[in-house]
């Protein structure tokens, strides 16, 4: 039997590719997290900062050292339309961040204790049995500003972290009431058993970042059928993500933020390759953290 999910969310996961999980965090905690965010905001400096926009998208995505580098880190990265064609910002630097990352849950006391010393999080990730040994690789808080909050388009999280074979998961937690209108995700169900992981985000040879095609069969390329789903959520709520499942968000529209923290797991070997390609890399002195106790995380 599940440890923290009920057995219909462990199916519901499994066939849809994504499980909403209402009230994960508890409102303390919720508020806690969402005050330390707006510290790192008040705290930012602007005037030692490379104005560093962050995209998914296929073109001018940043390759620069300040986005590679940042692994062990905890960086900045604005907002594509808070910054002018001059490249200053248009707008108080608190409304200006689309992120924070992506050693939050490495180097803060607070993320480091509902990421890596939650005992509910290492449950959940029993009762999915996705892993047999996984390690968190990253995170970031995710700010969606008002009005200018990007729109985040069709995607899977295992080409942006990838492995061979694909097994990433993400933990997505709403800090904030997250609405049609300022950004709640969407997510196509069923489409993790149906769209093949295409491409890749890598390093580049010379330099920066791209993405590098991947082997798909002809056979596995009919598109995924079906309607989109929005997910709304309260604070605290958490969506559990599949690494291959298509999910998006819209523009933020209205005067909110959508303020989300959001953490990826993988596979570790002997059970799945992670490659000096891959754009995030561990560094001697903070290797990717395993999740689980070695001496017991082999359950099936």
């Amino acid at each position: 039997m599940p440890e923290f999910l009920m057995q219909e969310q462990v199916e519901k996961f499994r066939r849809d590719g994504y499980l909403v999980v209402p009230g994960f965090l508890a409102s303390d905690e919720t508020r806690a997290l969402l005050a330390r965010c707006k510290k790192y905001l008040d705290d930012f400096s602007i005037e030692d900062h490379p104005m560093t926009k962050f995209t998914t998208g296929d073109h001018d995505h940043v390759g620069d050292d300040y986005f590679l580098d940042s692994g062990d880190k905890i960086r900045y990265f604005l907002e594509e339309d808070a910054v002018d064609k001059d490249g200053k910002l248009n707008r108080d630097k608190t409304r200006a961040v689309n992120k924070i990352g992506h050693g939050l849950h490495e180097l803060d006391p607070l993320f480091r204790q509902v990421t890596l010393e939650n005992d509910n999080v290492k449950a959940v990730i029993r009762d999915l049995k996705c892993h047999r040994d996984p390690v968190a690789l990253q995170s970031m808080v995710i700010m969606k500003q008002p009005e200018i909050g990007g729109e985040v388009g069709e995607h899977n999280d295992s080409t942006f972290l990838y492995t061979n074979p694909p097994s990433a998961l993400g933990f997505w937690i709403a800090l904030e009431k997250c609405t049609l209108h300022n950004g709640a995700l969407s997510f196509l169900p069923g489409s993790h058993l149906t769209a093949p992981i295409t491409k890749r985000f890598v390093r580049l040879p010379q330099g920066g970042t791209g993405f590098e095609a991947l082997p798909v069969s002809a056979d596995s390329m009919t598109p995924p059928k079906g309607e989109y789903v929005l997910e709304t959520c309260e604070p605290g709520d958490l969506v559990l993500i599949h690494g291959s499942v298509l999910h998006k968000s819209e523009r933020n529209v209205s005067l909110n933020t959508r303020f989300a923290y959001t953490f990826h797991v993988i596979e570790s070997p002997p059970y799945a390759e992670y490659d000096s390609k891959n754009w995030l890399q561990p560094t001697d002195a903070m290797p990717f953290s395993h999740l689980l106790d070695r001496t017991s995380c082999m359950y099936h």
